[in-house]
């Protein structure tokens, strides 16, 4: 039988080029992964054995205390320890008939590829949100969260409390924060934004609306974050991977990456619990 030449023309196989529909994922990864700028990127574990590591966090501190006139600042040491972290994959697949790519209008590859990102994404902003739940540094209160909460809320970070933040909240506190006198419209904030659909500010945090946020029991969690609280550390990156069916006549696309996501350095996380009674 002929060799059939694919460098000319358009073949399935040039067009499910898992290199390329790789580098489009990953491209598109970046941008989908909304708290994104909240963590670092590290790459030291590729290569490594093991499906648990350990990694180093900072331990918190403590909570601010009171100050009498003329009495010293209590001074405490800052501990870099490490903890068990578990990787995990993260994964998602489509099919493809051959009809849907070769007659379909559009770019049902590419959108395939965007889906996948999306998805993705959407399970590391998740794993972002769980981690900053299991933050042990945390200001409770037992009603609707207002300005004057965050105010207090902040004064746990003692004199580091300036700096660039955020505070990640659901649509709910949104609608209770833009209605203060202390409110801030996203266009007055300029080029200092952090993440992508800020919507405003409040007594020096940048306001996120997340729909990842979720009452549970009647509690809810909202975070006040500082860049760099949160880590990502890749075992292996975004991999593609496609196969043929010769049967029906389509190609499967999978993609996944495993990672481990955690609250890297806990000076730079508030949680704050609300409890509210039905």
């Amino acid at each position: 039988m002929a060799k059939v030449d694919t460098s000319t023309g358009t073949y399935l196989s040039n067009l499910f080029n898992p290199e390329v529909v790789g580098d489009i994922l990953n491209q598109k990864l970046t941008d989908a992964i909304k708290l994104a700028p909240l963590a670092r990127i590290d790459n030291t574990l590729e290569g490594r054995p093991g499906d648990t590591v350990k990694l180093p966090y900072y331990e918190y501190i403590g909570d601010a205390k009171d100050v009498g006139e003329g009495e010293d600042i209590e001074i405490s040491q800052l501990n870099q320890k490490t903890k068990d972290v578990k990787i995990k994959k993260f994964g998602k697949g489509v099919v493809l008939t051959d009809e849907a790519v070769l007659s379909s209008y559009g770019d049902p590859i590419g959108q395939a590829a965007y889906q996948m990102a999306v998805s993705i994404a959407s399970k590391l902003d998740n794993e972002i949100l769980g981690a900053l739940d299991k933050n042990e540094k945390v200001y409770e209160i037992d009603h609707k969260m207002t300005p004057d909460d965050i105010a207090d809320a902040l004064v746990l970070w003692g004199e580091d409390i300036d700096g660039e933040k955020v505070i990640l909240v659901d649509g709910v506190g949104y609608a209770t924060l833009r209605k203060s006198k202390e409110w801030i419209p996203g266009t007055e904030i300029g080029a200092d934004i952090i993440i992508k659909g800020t919507v405003g500010a409040v007594h020096g945090c940048q306001v996120v609306v997340t729909n990842r946020i979720k009452a549970a029991e009647n509690v809810t969690n909202y975070h006040i974050v500082k860049p760099g609280a949160l880590a990502i550390y890749l075992k292996r990156d975004t991999m593609v991977e496609t196969d043929r069916n010769i049967y029906n006549k389509s190609t499967a696309m999978t993609a996944d990456k495993h990672c481990a996501v955690y609250l890297a350095d806990a000076s730079k996380a508030i949680r704050i619990q609300q409890t509210v009674s039905p």
